[in-house]
């Protein structure tokens, strides 16, 4: 693990997750969905790693970047979203799984009596189903993905209101992510932003978005709230 600045005497209390590229490895499940819409559509399709940069920003962001320029009309972005969803609802289990050491990780922090949440730009009813039928065995106080109401990340408005909700102090949260978009969200929160190296992006987008620490494996978290 690198540490970019430290946890200094801060007691963490707390640990929110993203979901995609931190808890879970999505990436092909979400890659092959939007490739099929495409097609369906008449448009190209992406080699899967290209996926790794079109997520981390919300379903409107995935569109867009899937989509070749000229074809971001409002008709052609609302078709290309509803045939993305039509395809995830049967596709979202077929590679997904979580990534090695969270299952090892999670049931440390249930041992420890650790709260944890999530929160992720994924639509809100993917980003529960997922959670509860690839993470069954464990406990969230919290599972949140992206609704109407509120602003996605990088706004912070959802992790403080999940923090609000735990009545636990921002500063007392470890925020896990894997993209840009986290660290950003953590910074402004006022949480400890520290990024996820086995996920979609690469150390040096997450140090320079306001990492703190560089996760290179899962357990590394426990070294966080040991310190």
């Amino acid at each position: 693990m690198s540490n970019g600045g430290g946890s200094g005497q801060i007691e963490f209390q707390a640990i929110l997750f993203d979901l995609d590229g931190t808890l879970l490895d999505t990436l092909a499940d979400i890659a092959n969905s939007t490739n099929a819409a495409l097609s369906r559509l008449g448009f190209p399709a992406h080699p899967v790693d290209v996926y790794r940069y079109f997520l981390g920003d919300g379903m409107d962001h995935l569109v867009r970047r899937a989509l070749p320029e000229g074809h971001h009309d409002g008709n052609t972005l609302d078709r290309c979203k509803r045939a993305i969803l039509d395809e995830y609802k049967n596709r979202w289990a077929e590679n997904t799984k979580p990534y090695p050491g969270i299952t090892e990780l999670l049931c440390e922090l249930e041992k420890r009596g650790i709260p944890k949440a999530v929160l992720s730009n994924k639509p809100d009813v993917f980003t529960k189903q997922t959670i509860e039928k690839l993470l069954p065995d464990f406990h969230f106080e919290i599972v949140r993905g992206a609704k109407p109401s509120v602003p996605v990340k990088p706004d912070p408005t959802a992790a403080f209101q999940i923090a609000n909700e735990l009545g636990i102090a921002p500063q007392r949260f470890i925020y896990i992510g894997d993209t840009d978009t986290d660290m950003r969200t953590a910074v402004s929160a006022g949480m400890f932003p520290a990024g996820a190296l086995w996920g979609f992006r690469t150390a040096e987008e997450l140090s320079a978005s306001g990492a703190k620490a560089l996760l290179r494996t899962p357990d590394e978290v426990l070294y966080l709230l040991a310190e």
